[in-house]
């Protein structure tokens, strides 16, 4: 058998692959034009390769912010915590909001102290008597960031028998904090969704580091909080706490979302904030309305109620 001239193979004989070696010459493009043939061409070169226009898409920060981007955003902002959620077996969960200012109680002692001396040298300073007056208030209330420590601990001690029900918070401090440093102090994994706001809000240090999600979007961190819920309980809070309550009852009510149990830890903060007999009465709401949630007033309290909700409805 002859042999083909151009390669030393005989003729006749298929070519193997060459499974990626390297090849003997590389290709036109794969060196930037020779500077001997245009003094100015690296430069120009060097122009075109850090405009905007040459990035990859995926990597131009400024061209995803775009306005027209915004869908893509939304899409990948769903994508992420969604993904990665069950990478990690994360099935269900339980969604725990409060305020971010009822701390524990050393540290709301600590203020109270150091306001009581500031007032003791400037008696006179109606500021430091009304800052001291709320402190004195959040003091009151910082039994509820032991409450929630506890039930994020009872909530995590369940968490191998109830296919992998899990915290979930804002992953902000105060009594979200406790809710997540719960779990961490049995070693259980738990999830916190943070917003980015134009203050930075850093991530309490409890949650789950791979577990812990930045959102841009305020309607994309609501979804991902109720997407998995098994209930939410709701401690003493300010606007975010009421938002996040608020929404999940109407959307219950509204029949737009499943049942789930609505837990609201200290009754008598709870019935001097909203009177919800008041709505009744005035025939904006019905009043069937007012047994989309109840009361607790300890952790076991409203741990024992979650679960005898799933076990009637069947859902345990």
């Amino acid at each position: 058998m002859g042999k083909d001239d151009s390669t030393g193979q005989p003729k006749g004989r298929r070519r193997q692959p060459s499974y990626g070696r390297e090849r003997c010459d590389p290709l036109p493009g794969e060196f930037p034009k020779a500077t001997g043939e245009e003094a100015e061409s690296l430069q120009r070169l060097q122009a075109i390769i850090n405009g905007s226009s040459y990035r990859m898409a995926e990597q131009d920060a400024d061209f995803l912010a775009r306005n027209e981007l915004r869908g893509v955003r939304l899409l990948i902002e769903y994508l992420k915590p969604e993904l990665v959620m069950a990478e990690h077996g994360i099935q269900h969960t339980v969604v725990v909001f409060g305020g971010t200012r009822i701390c524990e109680g050393a540290a709301a002692q600590r203020k109270v102290a150091m306001l009581r001396e500031a007032l003791a040298a400037d008696s006179g300073n109606k500021e430091l008597k009304k800052r001291l007056k709320i402190a004195e208030r959040v003091l009151a209330k910082s039994h509820y960031y032991d409450i929630a420590r506890e039930f994020g601990r009872l909530v995590g001690e369940a968490s191998g028998r109830l296919a992998n029900t899990v915290i979930m918070t804002g992953a902000g401090p105060g009594i979200m904090e406790a809710v997540n440093r719960g779990s961490f102090d049995v070693q259980v994994k738990s999830v916190g969704l943070n917003i980015n706001l134009p203050n930075a809000q850093y991530p309490n240090p409890y949650v789950t580091p791979h577990l812990c999600f930045s959102f841009h979007y305020f309607a994309l961190r609501k979804l991902h909080l109720l997407h998995r819920a098994r209930a939410l309980v709701a401690f003493p809070g300010g606007y975010g706490t009421l938002d996040e309550l608020f929404e999940v009852l109407t959307l219950v009510q509204t029949g737009k979302m499943r049942p789930i149990p609505v837990v609201l830890v200290g009754e008598r903060y709870w019935r001097r904030l909203m009177d919800i007999d008041f709505l009744v009465d005035e025939g904006v709401i019905d009043p069937e309305d007012r047994d989309l949630f109840w009361f607790a007033e300890t952790a076991q309290e409203a741990w024992e109620s979650i679960q005898r909700w799933h076990e009637h409805s069947g859902e345990a």
